[in-house]
């Protein structure tokens, strides 16, 4: 569910999106018509699946859910998606479930003590007391047992893909090398910031994956959601832990359909269901630049903020008469000194904002007038009624220097962690085979 990766315990992020085409799909799948059992009672519970004698239950289930909810902002999906949900997250907790069986075959334990520190963190980064965040678990429905299991899943098949698995994936300096070249060759070609959900299929389900994935896309372009709740919550590929982040990515470094689709994307825009080998992805393009070359994105900016914020119950009308009052006074600003003067004679507050990456800023229409900005002037003012009307002025600009191209221990890494991702999927589905798992 991504739990530990707040703390800092997940590795990098890389696209999940090649199956091992040795390894014969398995039959063992979340049967269409299973029911939820169970509604968030801790003292109900109703067996859902038995996998290997360990019961997970609907109260597993309801609780992992709040955890998720919890973990994005308190916002939960629509009433109409949250049994799917709930199927996806006990396929999740199968996986699971069979992860840390698999670890503990290994001799491969997670103390209570590891698990408490992992505790620890999260509530320290999150600005809260282990009590603190205890409460805010039981507040939000879900509970320490469930969020102690999810880090518990995370650490030990984390563990044991570093004692199995990664010993024996070897990247030759040959192919390093080979990359490396191709990379100087493609300088002034353009790179990606894609974020993906995985979701795999095989020939019995692959149509009711593709369903399931163009309901996904549906509700992530009605905005409802951010596109890492719904990775975090369905995506099957190990950048779950990271919100389906994939990082920046040349598109010959990934597979095909996912390249010539993410070539025609937009910044902000959802692409899929995408078919792949195993399965089918959906992207969402972050961001692009030029590999290379100096990003104006990268720039950092001194800017300085006036705000004015309108009474309860502003009318779009008289929203816009202020608006148009105010975008009169910015005109009167001739420099960064003289912005508080005309900021009292309209009532704004003025809040400095040092060192701000371009790229930082959330709507790519406001990046680009601040980038068309010199040193002094103002934007248009911008806002809602809701949260009022506001204006940068740019007050400084540190342009970026040019950009680097990757490490050969960069590019090392990533090319492991790609194979290891490949087969911790090969060995997950033969886990999933060999379970032995009773609905109920």
């Amino acid at each position: 569910m991504g739990w530990v990766a707040l703390t800092a315990m997940a590795g990098g992020a890389v696209a999940q999106t090649v199956t091992d085409q040795s390894t014969p799909e398995t039959a063992l799948d979340i049967p269409a018509n299973l029911q939820i059992f169970g509604k968030v009672d801790p003292n109900v519970r109703k067996p859902t699946a038995i996998v290997n004698d360990f019961v997970i239950t609907g109260t597993d289930v309801d609780q992992r859910l709040a955890l998720i909810i919890m973990r994005n902002g308190g916002k939960a999906p629509p009433t109409e998606q949250l049994e799917q949900l709930k199927l996806e997250i006990l396929r999740q907790l199968i996986d699971e479930t069979l992860e840390i069986q698999e670890a503990k075959s290994a001799d491969i334990t997670v103390t209570q003590a590891e698990i408490e520190q992992a505790m620890n963190g999260l509530a320290k980064q999150m600005g809260r007391s282990v009590s603190q965040l205890r409460g805010d678990l039981r507040a939000a429905g879900s509970s320490e047992r469930s969020a102690r299991r999810a880090i518990e899943g995370e650490l030990a098949w984390t563990r044991y893909l570093r004692r199995k698995v990664e010993p024996f994936v070897n990247v030759g300096d040959e192919e390093v090398k080979a990359i490396i070249d191709r990379l100087q060759a493609s300088k002034g070609a353009e790179e990606y910031h894609l974020q993906e959900i995985y979701l795999s299929a095989n020939d019995a389900n692959r149509e009711q994956i593709a369903a399931n994935a163009r309901q996904i896309i549906g509700e992530l372009q009605k905005g409802q959601q951010p596109f890492e709740f719904y990775a975090r919550s369905y995506s099957e590929a190990s950048t779950k832990a990271v919100g389906g982040d994939l990082g920046w990515l040349r598109l010959a470094t990934l597979p095909q359909p996912l390249a010539e689709a993410a070539q025609q994307m937009q910044v902000g825009q959802v692409a899929g269901p995408i078919a792949t080998p195993g399965g089918f992805s959906i992207l969402y393009l972050l961001d692009k630049r030029t590999v290379g070359a100096a990003d104006p994105r990268d720039a950092r900016l001194s800017l300085k903020q006036l705000t004015i914020h309108f009474p309860a119950n502003t009318t779009m009308a008289q929203a816009q008469a202020r608006a148009g009052t105010f975008a009169q006074a910015l005109k009167q600003i001739q420099g960064c000194g003289s912005v508080e003067k005309v900021a009292a004679s309209v009532g704004a507050e003025v809040v400095d904002n040092d060192s701000v990456p371009v790229r930082s800023v959330p709507d790519p229409r406001l990046q680009q007038i601040l980038l068309g900005l010199q040193v002094g002037q103002a934007t248009p003012p911008f806002g809602s009624p809701q949260d009022g009307v506001r204006s940068l002025v740019l007050c400084g600009r540190d342009d970026p220097q040019q950009s680097n191209l990757p490490s050969a221990n960069q590019i090392q890494g990533q090319l492991e962690q790609q194979r290891v991702n490949l087969r911790a999927q090969s060995k997950l589905r033969d886990l999933r085979r060999d379970a032995v798992i009773e609905y109920r």
